[in-house]
């Protein structure tokens, strides 16, 4: 196994969507290498976000009404204290992103233009483009990162498993490049992504499979909240994978949920109708398909012609697929979208390992309780990544690993993987019970048996113990069994 010393004083960031990006660009002068699996820009759940960046940036906002909305979408579980700090440094990190040359849309007068979307009680979504803020917003990065001398990039790359000392501090990783290697760092970041790989019907990145939660778990780190998964409600229906994404934005500027007959019904599972949190409206379309009545996401009056222009992504899956959203509703379904839970940290980015920081969503901060409130994704990403940058500038090394061997976990074959995807998508969906969850963890035992302990396994396993421990049903976790909500319960941790 070939092994690469990082300079003494530098920091391996492994992933390179905008948590990863933003750090190895506020880390000056600290030196940064950066793993990413593909290309940048390629595989990146961040470049496929279409709402945007919330935060209070509006004359009749403030951070108080940000955080409060936040609280309010966590469904009890939130950390108030954190929902308060990204409200509070929002605004300072979007003036980052601009000096960084991201081209926010613009109102005539020159204000940002801010949208609406569900459970926000103000518009305060900064988008790019219409639909392609993900996009936009890494395009910028990549090109400040590729003219920063200090951070080094190694592409095509994927981390595979963490290097331990004896004292359990974390030294790099052993990575995985067509060989293996092993990268010796001080401090080690991950900024993996999320778990929606694990699903057979997902709006992220396949790829995406909860490795970085695996790594973290297999070292002895605390995860949190694991059951915590929230469903789009409104994924386009056309049977590709990963499922194209029909933003809230859309729901946002008016077009409204029917059935196949074109009758409206989220005004029968809430008052708040198609601008209701996102896990209310995903078990409404859910709930409506299983009925055989069909969902559909019609914009026909609420942006019609406008399609193109305002929402390009959308517009063109939707005209890949065959269909005209300016003369036809959309078909959708719920998919697995972001992962609530993942390796616990303090407000710092800090792991319960030395050495180690976590940040994006392969971490949970606490920021997102039970469900997270739209666009909030983006926000807390450059937010703990500007957080962990400050403090990284100022820790003191950990230190590097002897030369011990590391247990490199099996892969999944592809028929495996796939067995995995449906068995979780269909046991620990969007709405679950503990007789599946149990035959789902029996599934896992068999794959396990069958390919040993992969890292998709280790997170899949560790979602469907903490769903099956959680006998309520909040915010994203729907157990038909347990439909009542417990206000005894508390957050999830768990530990392999």
């Amino acid at each position: 196994m070939d092994t690469i010393r990082l300079p003494a004083g530098s920091v391996l960031v492994v992933g390179a969507g905008l948590a990863g990006l933003f750090l190895a660009l506020k880390l000056a002068p600290r030196p940064v290498t950066v793993l990413s699996p593909a290309p940048l820009g390629n595989g990146a759940s961040s470049a496929w976000a279409q709402g945007g960046l919330a935060a209070a940036l509006a004359p009749e906002d403030s951070p108080q009404l940000h955080a409060a909305d936040t609280v309010a979408a966590g469904a009890g579980l939130t950390d108030p204290v954190l929902a308060g700090l990204i409200a509070g440094e929002g605004p300072a990190r979007v003036r980052d992103l601009i000096q960084l040359g991201v081209p926010f849309d613009r109102n005539p007068d020159g204000t940002l233009a801010l949208s609406l979307e569900a459970a926000h009680s103000r518009p305060r979504v900064a988008r790019v483009a219409g639909d392609l803020a993900g996009r936009e917003i890494m395009a910028s990065l990549i090109a400040a990162v590729r003219a920063d001398p200090r951070i080094r990039l190694i592409e095509g790359i994927s981390a595979r498993a963490l290097l331990q000392h004896e004292s359990g501090a974390i030294g790099g990783v052993v990575a995985r490049n067509g060989h293996l290697v092993r990268i010796e760092a001080d401090q080690t970041v991950l900024a993996t992504g999320g778990s929606g790989g694990l699903f057979a019907v997902t709006t992220n990145p396949v790829e995406a499979a909860g490795q970085g939660i695996a790594m973290a778990a297999r070292a002895g780190a605390l995860i949190a909240d694991p059951e915590f998964i929230q469903f789009h409600p409104t994924a386009i229906d056309v049977g590709a994978d990963p499922a194209p994404l029909a933003t809230e934005a859309l729901r946002g500027e008016g077009a409204i949920l029917v059935n196949a007959d074109g009758s409206p019904f989220m005004e029968r599972y809430d008052p708040a109708a198609e601008m209701a949190p996102r896990d209310v409206v995903a078990r409404a379309v859910f709930a409506e398909r299983a009925a055989g009545r069909g969902a559909l996401l019609d914009c026909r009056a609420a942006v019609g012609h406008h399609f193109p222009t305002h929402f390009p992504t959308v517009f063109a899956a939707c005209q890949k697929a065959g269909i005209d959203p300016r003369t036809q509703p959309i078909p959708v379904a719920p998919a697995m979208h972001y992962h609530m839970g993942g390796i616990a940290t303090d407000l710092w980015g800090r792991t319960t390992l030395d050495g180690l920081s976590a940040m994006g969503e392969c971490a949970s901060t606490g920021v997102h309780g039970a469900n997270r409130l739209a666009s909030n994704s983006l926000l807390e990403a450059v937010v703990f990544a500007d957080r962990v940058a400050r403090r990284l500038r100022l820790d003191t090394p950990a230190g590097r690993p002897g030369g011990a061997d590391v247990l490199v976990p099996p892969v999944l074959d592809a028929a495996q993987r796939m067995g995995l995807r449906h068995a979780m998508s269909d046991l620990a969906g969007v709405v679950r019970t503990g007789a599946g969850l149990t035959e789902l963890l029996q599934q896992i035992d068999a794959l396990e048996a069958q390919a040993g302990l992969a890292n998709e396994l280790v997170t899949a396993r560790l979602i469907a113990l903490a769903a099956l421990a959680r006998t309520e049903s909040r915010g994203g976790h729907y157990r038909a069994d347990f439909p009542q909500t417990d206000p005894q319960a508390v957050r999830s941790w768990v530990r392999l």
